[in-house]
């Protein structure tokens, strides 16, 4: 299934996209898409459901991130071999670990907003797993069971914030806009395997990032497994993985965004998003 929630910011409702191409409403099915309806058992009702009898959601409809009550927005840096390279930087010998403010996350085509004193905004697109039962030091071999589905991410990142002001890197990954999630979230089922994905950028048209998820360091059982050993990850906690190469701080010279770019991204089998850049 493509869970998603569509409506204003604040006020997004339940859906799916049908088969046919249509989002369907499913309001008054389940109160929204997240807690106990993306467990397997939430997820196993719903697969009962004829999508056809659902009500059909306007094509216009803004979506909004796709999954609801996230308690923690976790991410895994320098997690592609050839994204570390291009950064100057060694492969970590255990996955690096840094959060994201959840009030950064925001719909798929929602802008990207520059923040005030931004020198360096940059893109990443990354494979985001979205957890769907409790976990807690779970094994690598049982920890996709503990996986709701995946979706499309953008981290968006402010390189100065993030590496050349005191501190961690969290104050430049957390801005207003930051965190594009969606526009699905494909259950588990529906993904044969999450170490073969390809994944996509382009700003303005041109292609910047063009990788695979192959690439990754640690994979998506190892780090809901590893993640789990330090804290417990619960249903709606969004893992955002790493992204391949392509990044604007690693080209020669830099590039970093402006208002007026646009920036289009996808990963095979869980759709795209597009999004103008605003200044803030």
């Amino acid at each position: 299934m493509k869970l998603l929630r569509h409506g204003p910011a604040g006020a997004e409702r339940p859906g799916l996209l049908h088969s046919d191409g249509t989002i369907r409403d499913l309001t008054g099915i389940v109160p929204d898409i997240g807690g106990a309806v993306i467990s397997d058992a939430g997820l196993s009702a719903l697969r009962g459901i004829d999508a056809g009898l659902l009500p059909v959601v306007d094509g216009a409809a803004r979506l909004g991130p796709c999954v609801a009550g996230t308690g923690k927005f976790i991410c895994i840096g320098l997690n592609y071999a050839d994204h570390a390279a291009e950064s100057g930087m060694a492969v970590p010998p255990e996955p690096v670990i840094f959060m994201k403010a959840t009030s950064a996350i925001c719909g798929p085509n929602d802008p990207v907003i520059i923040p005030r004193g931004s020198v360096k905004t940059d893109w990443e697109v990354e494979l985001a797993v979205i957890i769907g039962t409790r976990a807690k030091y779970v094994s690598e071999a049982e920890a996709l069971n503990h996986v709701a589905g995946f979706a499309v991410a953008n981290d968006v990142s402010e390189r100065a914030f993030q590496t050349e002001r005191a501190g961690q890197w969290t104050k430049g990954k957390s801005c207003d806009n930051f965190g594009q999630l969606g526009p699905w979230l494909v259950t588990r089922d529906e993904v044969a395997d999450p170490q073969d994905l390809a994944m996509w950028l382009t700003v303005n048209g041109k292609t910047m990032q063009n990788g695979s998820t192959k690439t990754m360091v640690y994979g998506v059982a190892h780090v809901v497994s590893y993640l789990s050993q330090f804290m417990t990850l619960h249903p709606g906690d969004v893992i955002s993985t790493g992204t391949p190469p392509g990044v604007g701080m690693g080209m020669k010279p830099p590039t970093y965004l402006k208002a007026g770019d646009v920036i289009e991204l996808g990963i095979a089998g869980l759709g795209q998003q597009r999004q103008d850049v605003i200044a803030d």
